[in-house]
C-alpha cells in the first residue's frame, strides 16, 4: 500500500526546521495560526481550516489568498479545537500517516487533547504522530520501532490502566515481558543502545515519547 502522509501545522511551539519536514508529497493541512506561521516562512498549505480567531483580519486576508483552499468555523458556534478540525479534514483524505506539529505547548490542556487525538488515530489504523523541538511521540498496541532521532531518551507511559508484555529490545534498561500501570514510572528515562530500538507489548495502549531538555 502506497503511504499517504499529512502534515498538520497547528498553533502551538512550531520552529523553522519543522518546514524541512515537509515532503514532496504530503498534503498539508494548517490549523488557525499554523497556517499563518507556514505562508510567513514561504509554504502555502493545501487547506487551512479554523476560526482564525488568533491573527488579525489583514492576517486572515494572507491566508485566504495563500491557502489552496479554506475551511471557517465561528470561534463560539463549535464543538470541535482547531486541530481536531485539521484531523477531522484529514480523515477525509484516509492517510496512513499524520505527523502532528505546533500540537504542543504553553497550553497543557490542548497538548494532551492532541496526545488524544492520537488515540483517535489509531482507532482509524492510522499511524499518528507530535513532534517539536523537545519531543517526538507515537502510541503502539502491538510492536513499535524507535529510531535515533537525536532525542537523549526515551520513555513508556500507558494510555490505559495497564499495558502488559512490555519487552524492549536495544535499549540500555531492558524490560522483558514488564507490565506498567497508570501512575507508574518504570518506563521514564531510558536510552537507545544504537540506531533503533523495538518496544513490543501483549496489551493496552502505550504512548512512546522521545524527548530532550
Amino acid at each position: 500500500m502506497t503511504t499517504k502522509r499529512i502534515v498538520i501545522f497547528t498553533g502551538g511551539a512550531l520552529s523553522p526546521r519543522f518546514i524541512e519536514e515537509i515532503r514532496q508529497d504530503d498534503i498539508v493541512i494548517a490549523a488557525d495560526r499554523g497556517a499563518l506561521y507556514l505562508i510567513e516562512h514561504g509554504v502555502k498549505p493545501h487547506i487551512a481550516v479554523g476560526d482564525f480567531d488568533s491573527i488579525t483580519e489583514q492576517q486572515l486576508l494572507m491566508v485566504r489568498e495563500n491557502s489552496e483552499r479554506m475551511i471557517t468555523v465561528d470561534p463560539i458556534a463549535k464543538d470541535w479545537t482547531d486541530t481536531e478540525m485539521a484531523f477531522e479534514t484529514a480523515l477525509d483524505h484516509e492517510p496512513t500517516h499524520i505527523l502532528m506539529l505546533g500540537a504542543t505547548g504553553t497550553r497543557l490542556d490542548h497538548t494532551l487533547a492532541n496526545v488524544h487525538i492520537m488515540v483517535r488515530a489509531m482507532q482509524h489504523h492510522i499511524f499518528c504522530t507530535i513532534q517539536d523541538e523537545h519531543n517526538y511521540m507515537m502510541l503502539t498496541t502491538s510492536k513499535a520501532e524507535v529510531e535515533d532521532r537525536g532525542y537523549e531518551y526515551i520513555s513508556l507511559l500507558p494510555l490505559t490502566h495497564e499495558v502488559t508484555g512490555i519487552t524492549l529490545d536495544g535499549f540500555l534498561y531492558p524490560l522483558d515481558k514488564a507490565t506498567i500501570r497508570m501512575g507508574q514510572s518504570l518506563g521514564i528515562s531510558n536510552k537507545l543502545l544504537g540506531a533503533s530500538g523495538t518496544v513490543s507489548i501483549d496489551s493496552g495502549l502505550l504512548l512512546i515519547i522521545q524527548s530532550k531538555d
